[in-house]
């Protein structure tokens, strides 16, 4: 499994301590990461029509985003598709790097989180979006990388033009200057980009 399954062929495991009161993990010798936890897995049901899905691919419930940069202080945007929503949560990841491309980051069995949920009745979302203390992040998911890319960027320029109330054609000069594009994840089936767009260029006039 993972992006490169040509090339390893065969399944290994790796165990490495948690240094939790410096955050950090040294995960080969000399090679120390830092810890950033966040949960990997964060939606809600889908809509009565898709039936029951699998809980490893990301979609318009959101689910296995594996977003690294949802951690505790950001908000994660869902479309509400049932009553009462059924928002779980889980997957811990210690750290990964965006693609996590030989399948796991730093997985974590056990940890916990407080959440607070809203119903914001006035937004209408399609897609998952997120918002940082820094950044604004749209999300494309796709079996295919370029065509998670395009749905990431486009819907960028809704958020722009929606909430920023600037025109679509100036939304797509913007990205171009100013988001960056990252892969989530590479190995979940269906693959992830996700669009950040820093706040701190918008000044008030």
């Amino acid at each position: 499994m993972g992006t490169l399954p040509e090339d390893f062929p065969f399944t290994a495991w790796r165990v490495p301590r948690l240094d939790l009161k410096n955050m950090t993990s040294e995960i080969m010798p000399g090679v120390v990461i830092p810890l950033k936890p966040f949960f990997g897995n964060m939606g809600v049901a889908p809509p009565d029509v898709m039936g029951k899905i699998s809980s490893a691919p990301p979609g318009i419930q959101g689910g296995n985003l594996d977003i690294k940069e949802l951690v505790a202080g950001t908000i994660l945007y869902l479309p509400v598709h049932v009553k009462g929503a059924l928002f779980s949560v889980g997957d811990g990841h210690a750290a990964q790097g965006d693609g996590e491309v030989c399948l796991t980051g730093i997985e974590v069995a056990e940890m916990t989180g407080t959440f607070q949920l809203f119903v914001r009745k006035n937004k209408r979302l399609v897609w998952p979006r997120a918002e940082t203390p820094t950044h604004f992040i749209t999300v494309g998911l796709n079996e295919d990388l370029d065509v998670a890319a395009k749905m990431a960027l486009r819907e960028m320029i809704n958020f722009l033009n929606e909430e920023k109330g600037i025109s679509r054609e100036n939304a797509y000069y913007l990205s171009s200057v100013a988001v960056d594009l990252r892969v989530a994840q590479l190995v979940n089936g269906v693959k992830g980009i996700y669009a950040m767009l820093p706040k701190n260029i918008f000044v008030k006039k």
